[in-house]
């Protein structure tokens, strides 16, 4: 047994994996080659045809990645067959592919086997959920494992993103943040707060999508509007930190002006956490017991 096979063996991602047709669809992807200058004109017309198919736009395809001018159209097939395997639906590939046309002339087998079987074994994400994964962040089919997602995912573990707070599908598009540009300067934010490397590291796993967020345009005008004008304490943060995952201008701010004009005062999490329905009904409740116990004092 060689030392690839004895890699892939046992584990039931593993067995998916050796079901996968990589190895039959490298030979599908071998280029052909270049056409003859009399056929290029052909050649390059059903290219045209073939992006417009998947929704993709030519002229956009081209400017964004020159050498697909003279990439022979069955490269272009055999990454249309590698995502189709990875069960895309070709209404979402189209969106990738447009989004990501760099894609369109890559080699499956050395570009997007690599980050299947990261995903796979590292993260480690079920094969079913792969799908999940790249269609939530389709950057990730553009993400170098050894010098992106590797690393994130190494730091994510470290601030706690394992066991039961492992990723999954829903969080895998963490992996394609910079730590030293992105992810730390987020932590290094809530610590300047007063916040404990502990405390900050169970908040972002019960809320992911704390480290997505802009400090400057998102996290700090939140944090400005929480201190000033709703005087909130630290420790009602340290209990629900959600309330950085809420719009400041639709929920936040007119939600507090409506408790603010009637005088009254509840947690973040009632404030927040329900429908704008409940939480009109809320402020009724609030009102009509409120008014009753004055109709009562005055008899």
């Amino acid at each position: 047994m060689t030392e690839r096979q004895h890699h892939h063996t046992g584990g039931g991602n593993m067995a998916m994996l050796d079901v996968f047709p990589f190895q039959s669809l490298r030979a599908q992807i071998s280029p052909k080659a270049k056409p003859s200058s009399s056929d290029r004109g052909l050649v390059f017309h059903e290219k045209v045809l073939y992006l417009k198919a998947l929704k993709v736009n030519p002229e956009k395809a081209f400017r964004l990645n020159p050498s697909l001018r003279s990439a022979p159209l069955s490269t272009l097939k055999s990454v249309t067959r590698c995502l189709s395997s990875l069960r895309i639906p070709r209404a979402a590939m189209g969106r990738i592919l447009d989004m990501h046309p760099s894609l369109l002339t890559c080699d499956p087998y050395s570009h997007l086997y690599p980050l299947l079987d990261f995903l796979l074994h590292e993260v480690p994400i079920p094969f079913p959920d792969v799908h999940l994964s790249i269609l939530r962040c389709p950057r990730l089919l553009v993400s170098s494992v050894d010098l992106r997602l590797r690393p994130s995912l190494h730091f994510l573990t470290r601030l706690g993103f394992r066991g039961p707070h492992s990723l999954t599908s829903q969080t895998t598009l963490l992996l394609v943040s910079s730590v030293p540009d992105t992810l730390l300067p987020k932590i290094q934010f809530f610590e300047s707060l007063g916040f404990s490397r502990l405390e900050v590291s169970n908040m972002v796993v019960r809320s992911p999508g704390l480290l997505t967020f802009s400090v400057e345009n998102n996290l700090r005008p939140k944090l400005l509007f929480f201190f000033r004008e709703m005087n909130g304490d630290l420790s009602h943060l340290k209990r629900f930190p959600q309330f950085f995952s809420f719009s400041l201008e639709r929920r936040i701010m007119p939600r507090f002006e409506k408790l603010r004009r009637l005088g009254l005062s509840i947690s973040l999490e009632d404030m927040l956490k329900v429908s704008d329905g409940a939480f009109d009904a809320k402020l009724l409740d609030f009102r009509f017991r409120f008014d009753h116990r004055n109709d009562f004092y005055k008899v």
